[in-house]
């Protein structure tokens, strides 16, 4: 099996450099110990979480602002690790996860690549049994309600991990299930405001919203 292509490129926030490997492009495909396959990841998702997306980028530039300190933040679905690598730039107590079985290793390559401290990373699904993670007071994400089934898989997800009081910041670019999952995070007690970001640095307008929940 041909080995992966991959691409370098260094993503600038203000005086800060992000220096990341990727996948060239959502063609690579590479599952020789069938690893995605047992967790249910086709050949054609599995490119996936290698990518820079939109949705990505607009989370990353929303915490290069946050306020870090005395906060325990966990990225739920890094994928390539944007955001979770941004913040560790900024010394956050940052926690990564994704389903993928290769988000880890890139995620560790690209931590070298910027000569961070390492990122915990914990690959696992949102209705696995209780991984071990704990709780934090902000939980990120971006691009996560791909399909409708998600919602309850999310919440439920988030719920298991959030501290009495926490923050949730998700950006979603309109994929029309965002409605459904506020009303379940309203049932688990949390507030719900939206907001349109501005995204001058994204090559084209952005079509989407940053979420964000409050209990």
């Amino acid at each position: 099996m041909a080995a992966l292509r991959l691409s370098y490129q260094t993503i600038e926030f203000g005086e800060i450099d992000i220096h990341l490997r990727t996948l060239r492009d959502n063609q690579q495909f590479l599952d020789e110990e069938g690893a995605a396959e047992a967790l249910g990841i086709s050949s054609a998702s599995w490119p996936l979480f290698g990518i820079v997306w939109e949705s990505g980028q607009v989370l990353a530039h929303f915490m290069l602002d946050y306020e870090i300190e005395g906060k325990r933040i966990l990225e739920v679905g890094c994928g390539i690790g944007l955001t979770s690598l941004l913040l560790n730039h900024r010394h956050a107590n940052i926690t990564s996860t994704d389903y993928h079985p290769e988000a880890g290793n890139f995620l560790r390559e690209n931590v070298l690549l910027n000569q961070g401290e390492v990122i915990p990373f914990t690959r696992t699904g949102w209705g696995d049994a209780d991984s071990g993670l704990g709780v934090f007071d902000v939980i990120v994400g971006s691009d996560l309600l791909y399909e409708q089934e998600h919602v309850a898989l999310l919440s439920a997800f988030i719920d298991q991990h959030a501290k009495p009081h926490c923050e949730v910041i998700l950006v979603d670019p309109g994929r029309g299930h965002h409605a459904r999952f506020t009303k379940q995070m309203s049932a688990l007690g949390y507030s719900y405001s939206q907001n349109k970001p501005v995204t001058d640095y994204l090559d084209k307008p952005f079509p989407g919203q940053v979420l964000h929940y409050l209990r």
